[in-house]
C-alpha cells in the first residue's frame, strides 16, 4: 500500500461552495478504479486529494462507491478510505469523510451510533480457569436479550431506570418525536443479530477483558430510515441529480436537517447507554459466576460509535464529520477494533493522523456476503474455526465465520499510520444473538 501526501501548504485547492439546491449533481465511478492508490482531483490553485484509501485488501467497486462521495461538491476536505472498507448500502463501510452545511443520511446507515465497549477488569485467567464458561454464556444469555423480542423486566433495575429517564429527558429537551418506536425502553439493555456479539477475553497479560459490539437498535433504524426518506424528498423536489439516491443529503438552516441531527444526536446517545447498560449486567453475570467484588471488578472503560456524525474541525473548517464504519482516533484516543468471529481484537490509541481524517477501522470488514458465507462453508467449518473458544452452535451463526472477513492482521498493517496498539485480545468465550 503506498500512502503519500502533497508537499506544501495542505490542500491549496479551491473549495467548492454547495450548489443551488436547484442545481443538478451528476457523479459517475471512475472508469477504473485505483484499487489502494490515492486519486488526486484538479483544481484551480493545485492538486486536491480526494480520496485517500488505507485499504490494501479493498475491492473496485468499492473504490469507485467511495469516490462518489468524494465527488460531491459539499464534501470537505476528502474521503478516507479505512483498511477494513468495504461495499455499503449508499457509501462504503469504511468511509470516514466531512461536508459542509449539509448531512447524508444514509451514509451513517440504520444502526446510528453502532459501537464497541469494553472493560478491563483486575481478574486473570488464574483466578477464572476453574469455572466452567458454559455457565457464564447461560448467565448472560438469561440476563440479555440477544434478539428483539419483548423486553425482560430489566426496567425495574435502578440503573436502567436513570438511563431510560436521561433518554426520555433528552427528547422531550430536543423536541425529538418518538411515536414511531412506543417500545424504545424496551429496546434498551438488547443486543441483536448480525455481527453484534458479547466476549470474554484475554490480553497479552491474561488480563480479563470484557467485551461488546451493539447500536442503537430498532429505535435508531426507524429514525435513519425516517430522514433517509426525508432526505431524498428534499433531492427529488429540488430536482438534484445523483449517481445514488442513497447520497441523498439535508442542507443546513432547513427544519428537515434540524430534526435530523436532534433525531440522530438521540439515537447516538441511546446506542452509547444501550451499550453501558449490557456492559454492567455482563459484569454482574461475571461477578457473580467467578465470586469476584462487583465494586471493584471494574479497572477501565472503553466505549466508542463506528457509525456516528459530529463536528469537528479537520484542515481549519469545521465540518459534519462522518464515520460510516470507523472509530475516532484524534491522538490519545483510546479506540476499540474487533476481529471476526473467532480472531483477535484490539485496543489502541489513535495517532490523530490528519489525511486519515484523525479515524481508524471499526473492525476486520467482510470480503464476502452473508449468503455467500452460507453457501460456501459449514457448521463444522464454523466449528474448526471457534476450536478452543466456548460459543452456541447453529446454522444461524455461519455466516459470521472468519473466513467471510479480512485477515485482520492485515487491517492492523494498513491502520499502523492512524492507531497504535495497546492490547491484543482472544476471545474465549462468545455470545451471538440471533
Amino acid at each position: 500500500m503506498t500512502i503519500s501526501r502533497e508537499s506544501g501548504p495542505a490542500y491549496p485547492g479551491r473549495w467548492c461552495e454547495p450548489r443551488d439546491p436547484r442545481a443538478q449533481l451528476t457523479s459517475q465511478p471512475p472508469k477504473q478504479a485505483l484499487s489502494h492508490e490515492l486519486r488526486y482531483v484538479n483544481a484551480e490553485k493545485g492538486s486536491l486529494m480526494r480520496l485517500h484509501n488505507f485499504a490494501s485488501i479493498v475491492e473496485d467497486k468499492t473504490v469507485a462507491q467511495a469516490q462518489l462521495v468524494a465527488d460531491l461538491p459539499f464534501v470537505y476536505p476528502h474521503v478516507a478510505l479505512m483498511p477494513d472498507a468495504h461495499f455499503g448500502k449508499g457509501s462504503s463501510v469504511g468511509t470516514v469523510f466531512g461536508t459542509l452545511r449539509a448531512v447524508i443520511p444514509a451514509a451513517v446507515g440504520v444502526d446510528i451510533g453502532c459501537g464497541m465497549i469494553a472493560v478491563r477488569t483486575h481478574l486473570t485467567h488464574a483466578d477464572i480457569q476453574d469455572f466452567a464458561l458454559e455457565d457464564l454464556r447461560t448467565a448472560v444469555e438469561d440476563s440479555i436479550p440477544l434478539s428483539p423480542g419483548n423486553y425482560n423486566g430489566w426496567i425495574m433495575d435502578p440503573r436502567t431506570e436513570a438511563r431510560t429517564r436521561e433518554l426520555a429527558q433528552l427528547a422531550q429537551d430536543t423536541g425529538v418525536d418518538l411515536g414511531h418506536s412506543k417500545n424504545w425502553r424496551q429496546q434498551l439493555g438488547s443486543l441483536g443479530g448480525g455481527n453484534h456479539f458479547i466476549e470474554l477475553c484475554l490480553d497479552e497479560d491474561d488480563r480479563v477483558w470484557l467485551f461488546l459490539h451493539s447500536g442503537s437498535r430498532g429505535v435508531g433504524n426507524k429514525i435513519a430510515q425516517k430522514h433517509i426518506k426525508a432526505a431524498q424528498r428534499h433531492c427529488e423536489k429540488h430536482w438534484i441529480q445523483l449517481a445514488d439516491k442513497d447520497l441523498a443529503y439535508l442542507v443546513e438552516g432547513t427544519p428537515e436537517f434540524d430534526s435530523y441531527i436532534a433525531d440522530l444526536h438521540w439515537a447516538q446517545h441511546f446506542a452509547l447507554l444501550n451499550r453501558d447498560e449490557m456492559m454492567d449486567r455482563f459484569l454482574d453475570c461475571v461477578a457473580t459466576w467467578s465470586g469476584a467484588d462487583r465494586e471493584t471488578l471494574e479497572l477501565e472503560r472503553i466505549n466508542c460509535h463506528h457509525n456516528y456524525t459530529q463536528r469537528e474541525n479537520h484542515y481549519g473548517k469545521n465540518v459534519w464529520l462522518t464515520r460510516k464504519g470507523a472509530i475516532k482516533a484524534d491522538e490519545g484516543d483510546r479506540g476499540l477494533i474487533p476481529g471476526s468471529m473467532g480472531t483477535a481484537s484490539y485496543v489502541v490509541e489513535g495517532k490523530g493522523y490528519a489525511p486519515g481524517l484523525k479515524s481508524a477501522p471499526h473492525g476486520a470488514g467482510r470480503v464476502m456476503s452473508r449468503t455467500q458465507a452460507k453457501a460456501r462453508f459449514t457448521e463444522a467449518d464454523l466449528a474448526a474455526r471457534m476450536e478452543g473458544i466456548v460459543y452456541r452452535p447453529g446454522a444461524e451463526f455461519v455466516d459470521e465465520i472468519p473466513d467471510a472477513y479480512k485477515d485482520i492482521d492485515r487491517v492492523m498493517a494498513d491502520a499502523a499510520q492512524l492507531v497504535e496498539v495497546k492490547h491484543t485480545l482472544r476471545q474465549i468465550l462468545n455470545v451471538k444473538g440471533t
